[in-house]
């Protein structure tokens, strides 16, 4: 969003994070907070929908499956999902480690990925690789927010059709009331935030995701984050997170 504090953290790029997985309720700020993870630490940001999206544009074997699947109105199953991923992860760039988004959504994804960076870790066990992203598990940090605070956020939440400019009635105001700042053209709302919508999405995170973060508390590898407070704080709190669990330098 804008204004953000001018203060940016020193880049780190070049210590071996892991993979990070970050849950959290629509309105949460995983997306900017990931954008963060990514800047500082020079890792890539990995979105299972524009994997999914890029095989099918480019047509290979996995995208024309999965295009199929999806024009007769079905979900894409794990066992396709698995493959995507799995190539992707096996990319160069993850080797100090990457940010997930929209993956793990179940337990069994969750447990298919230990399964698949221990397998790694295994069939590479020859390259002496310093900072290889497989010698780390995930580190998988939940943030927390109240309800009636994610009810102000994403019901607050407006962007520049222009620009792309986001901000926050309620929060992070433009000078104008619903006009851009920079191009002074009038704000527009997502539909899938509009108030009307915003309790069903929240219903379906909880259904959808509670499992997943019961399945990494159940082996105490869930960290919880209050994201209630401002961004940066929040920002300091996963860095620190994030440096006390990585490896050090890859």
């Amino acid at each position: 969003m804008v204004n953000e504090s001018a203060e940016q953290p020193v880049k780190d790029t070049a210590r071996n994070i892991g993979p990070v997985i970050l849950l959290g309720p629509p309105g949460a700020g995983k997306g900017t907070q990931s954008k963060r993870i990514v800047d500082h630490y020079g890792v890539p940001w990995i979105s299972t929908g524009e994997l999914l999206r890029d095989h099918v544009a480019r047509g290979t074997a996995l995208g024309l499956e999965a295009k199929a699947i999806m024009a007769r109105g079905e979900l894409v199953p794990d066992g396709l999902m698995y493959g995507i991923v799995a190539s992707r992860l096996r990319e160069v760039d993850c080797h100090n480690g990457f940010v997930l988004d929209g993956f793990p959504r179940t337990p069994a994804q969750a447990g298919w990925l230990d399964a698949f960076l221990a397998k790694e870790v295994f069939e590479n066990k020859a390259d002496h690789t310093p900072g290889n992203l497989q010698n780390s598990p995930p580190i998988v940090i939940q943030l927390l927010v109240d309800y009636n605070q994610l009810l102000l956020r994403i019901a607050g939440r407006r962007s520049c059709p222009t620009c792309g400019r986001t901000y926050n009635i309620h929060t992070q105001p433009p000078r104008v009331d619903e006009l851009c700042d920079v191009e002074g053209a009038r704000l527009l709302t997502r539909e899938d935030d509009r108030e009307e919508v915003i309790s069903e999405r929240l219903a379906i995170y909880e259904r959808q995701t509670k499992p997943v973060a019961d399945y990494y508390r159940s082996q105490n590898r869930l960290i919880a984050i209050d994201a209630d407070r401002p961004m940066e704080a929040v920002t300091a709190q996963i860095f620190s997170v994030i440096d006390g669990n990585s490896r050090g330098k890859g």
